[in-house]
């Protein structure tokens, strides 16, 4: 029984974990007596031949109409045997035998269909990329990443990850280069692939079938700490040769650092921050390597709090990727694997192709962003019209900061992605084809390209939308957004949890924002009032729109929220957010939007106000009080 579970286990979730021992919840047992054993008569089989069919007719399957002979059963002996297009007609019921299928009359009666001409292999015509082949697969491609955010989703054991959907699930080419994505975080997604180019990098010849990877490392292929990005590789029939990867990120409510949630404001350091996870084997030739996780998690200086849920999550994102590498197996099967990998190149091809396009329409253009913490990102644009090319520069963007607003080089990079992808209007999978025709500067030592052992956590969050909202005013495609994703962190010892609370989407030439949704590098979602207040000693006292807070204009932003959240234990709260002190701006001579604000209503009523990056203790009856933030209208006049 052991060994039947354990082989069923891998199979599903991709790895055994042999530290913990079997619990046989329930058994089932069935027995069958009591009665007279019954034997079904066995028939001599016949030496006649088949009978000619007592009619032919037509039927219509798989695209096409079929000639088939029709067949009584009763004028079948057992030993006959009809190939398909075929129909045999019984009393009660009517059995189509399909081309490629036969269907056998045995010596107890039984008529057995079985698959004798193999199913044909489908291939794409010729060697160019065909149209019609490289829609499929687009979505092929897009809908393994799916897959696997469904079995990721269905087996996570937090909130965060369950509930918030604070997840990304990708397929990468052997080298890496990022092929598709469902349509999950646009960080996490445009950063990935410098997760697994890491992995590639530190552990050459040494992959092995069975192999699982994590790393969390700002500072070699990561963003910030919390987001945990789990690899497998998907090796060949042989076991010899990595044909693809495969790779899911999840947001991991805490990963240990100064405070609960791993996202403290006065973190000064990488090491304030939690656990530092860089290539680290998480499953040895499909073991789970319980034990040695168990002790990076809590043998870091400020270790993680709750390492059952770490490990429970990272057990759901290698099951996520195992959906992944069953569905891309599956893939080869059907097409061959010259076609899937040449398919990997064309989709990245088309989608060069449409950025291109894209930047034959746009001129040079530069554009500065101020943030609360006086820090400026700055861009300038250049277009080279005649190879059709683009180059980023962040050159002048205020140098790294002592606090933790640093963002990882993969993190401009990430922004970058979204924002032309963003500027396409095919329907492409995200990938590395994208950035192909475009050069991204960022200065070494800038706030964007930070060195060890600067502080990160919010560089990925808060900076990320700075970034984005930059881009999108020098390419003058909409206002400002709320620019910030008002992280809210609160726990003890016992719970810890974290979210991100939305606000109304930006302006742009020809439309309006929309009300209390989350916008751009963050495409979560708030948790079920009903989930969180199950989950956690808190209540939502409440929750509105703030109807009219958008910023107006010839095309009007969407308004934002106020969200309040009372405590009924003593609990730690942390907030990381932006825009209390500078005004989301309008573009086109559109209204700038509201800033947001931060509030704890104390037991005896006194209302103290937080800042945009701020920590404070909450007694029990006590409450956090978000408003959010609102984006910027386009264009003049209402």
């Amino acid at each position: 029984m052991k060994s039947a579970f354990e082989a069923a286990h891998k199979s599903r979730f991709g790895f055994v974990d042999e530290d913990k021992e079997l619990v046989v919840e329930a058994v089932s047992v069935e027995a069958i007596g009591g009665g007279d054993t019954f034997a079904e008569p066995v028939h001599a089989t016949t030496d006649d031949p088949l009978p000619a069919p007592t009619q032919r007719t037509r039927y219509f399957s798989s695209g096409a109409w079929h000639e088939a002979g029709v067949y009584r059963r009763e004028g079948l002996k057992p030993g006959h045997a009809i190939d398909g297009p075929a129909i045999v007609i019984e009393p009660h019921q009517t059995i189509v035998v399909e081309h490629g299928w036969r269907a056998t009359l045995t010596t107890k009666d039984h008529l057995v269909l079985e698959r004798v001409v193999p199913l044909e292999r489908r291939r794409a015509v010729g060697t160019d990329a065909d149209p019609v082949m490289l829609e499929v697969f687009n979505n092929l491609f897009m809908s393994i990443a799916e897959q696997m955010g469904v079995a990721l989703q269905n087996t996570a054991y937090s909130v965060n990850i369950k509930e918030r959907l604070d997840f990304s699930c990708a397929v990468f080419a052997a080298d890496s280069t990022l092929v598709a994505n469902a349509p999950h975080m646009p960080v996490h997604l445009g950063s990935m692939d410098r997760a697994v180019e890491s992995i590639i990098r530190d552990n050459i010849g040494t992959i092995r079938p069975g192999d699982v990877y994590a790393i969390n490392a700002p500072y070699n292929g990561g963003t910030h700490l919390p987001d945990i990005t789990v690899c497998t590789p998907v090796f060949d029939d042989a076991q010899k040769e990595i044909l693809f990867w495969v790779a899911s990120r999840g947001h991991h409510a805490d990963v240990g650092g100064i405070s609960p949630g791993s996202m403290s404001p006065l973190a000064t350091n990488i090491e304030e921050e939690g656990v530092y996870i860089d290539n680290f084997k998480l499953v040895d030739r499909g073991r789970f390597q319980t034990r040695t996780l168990d002790d990076l998690l809590t043998g870091a200086k400020y270790p993680a709090r709750n390492p059952l849920q770490n490990i429970n999550d990272m057990k759901a994102q290698i099951a996520a990727n195992e959906k992944g590498v069953q569905e891309l197996r599956k893939m080869v099967a059907m097409f061959t694997l010259p076609v899937v990998q040449a398919y990997m190149q064309h989709v990245q091809d088309n989608a060069a192709e449409s950025v291109r396009r894209v930047i034959d329409r746009l001129h040079d253009s530069e554009f500065d962003y101020e943030m609360d913490q006086g820090t400026v990102i700055r861009v300038k644009i250049t277009v080279d019209k005649e190879k059709r090319e683009a180059t980023v520069d962040f050159t002048g963007t205020s140098p790294q900061r002592p606090t933790n607003f640093n963002a990882p080089e993969p993190v401009a990079r990430a922004a970058v992605l979204y924002v032309f992808r963003v500027m396409v209007d095919d329907d492409i999978p995200m990938n590395a084809g994208c950035l192909r025709p475009i050069n991204i500067i960022i200065p070494k030592g800038s706030m964007l390209s930070p060195e060890y052992p600067a502080a990160v956590v919010a560089g990925n969050v808060e900076t990320s939308q700075a970034v984005t909202d930059t881009l999108f005013g020098a390419l003058d495609a909409m206002a400002a957004a709320q620019g910030t994703m008002n992280n809210v962190n609160f726990g003890n010892d016992r719970y810890q949890y974290y979210e991100t609370i939305c606000s109304g989407s930006p302006a742009g030439p020809g439309f309006d924002g929309t009300d209390a949704v989350h916008t751009h590098m963050t495409n979560t979602r708030l948790t079920d009032p009903e989930v969180l207040e199950f989950r956690y000693p808190v209540v939502i006292e409440d929750f509105h729109i703030r109807k009219g807070s958008g910023g107006r204009g010839k095309w009007t932003a969407g308004d934002g929220v106020r969200r309040t959240i009372r405590f009924l234990e003593r609990m730690e709260c942390t907030i990381l957010s932006g825009h209390r002190r500078v005004l989301p701006f309008g573009l086109a001579g559109g209204e700038n939007g509201q800033i947001g604000e931060n509030w704890v209503r104390r037991n005896d009523g006194r209302m103290e106000r937080l800042q945009g990056a701020d920590a404070t203790v909450l007694d029990a009856g006590e409450a956090v009080i978000i408003q959010t933030p609102t984006a910027g209208g386009y264009g003049s006049g209402a």
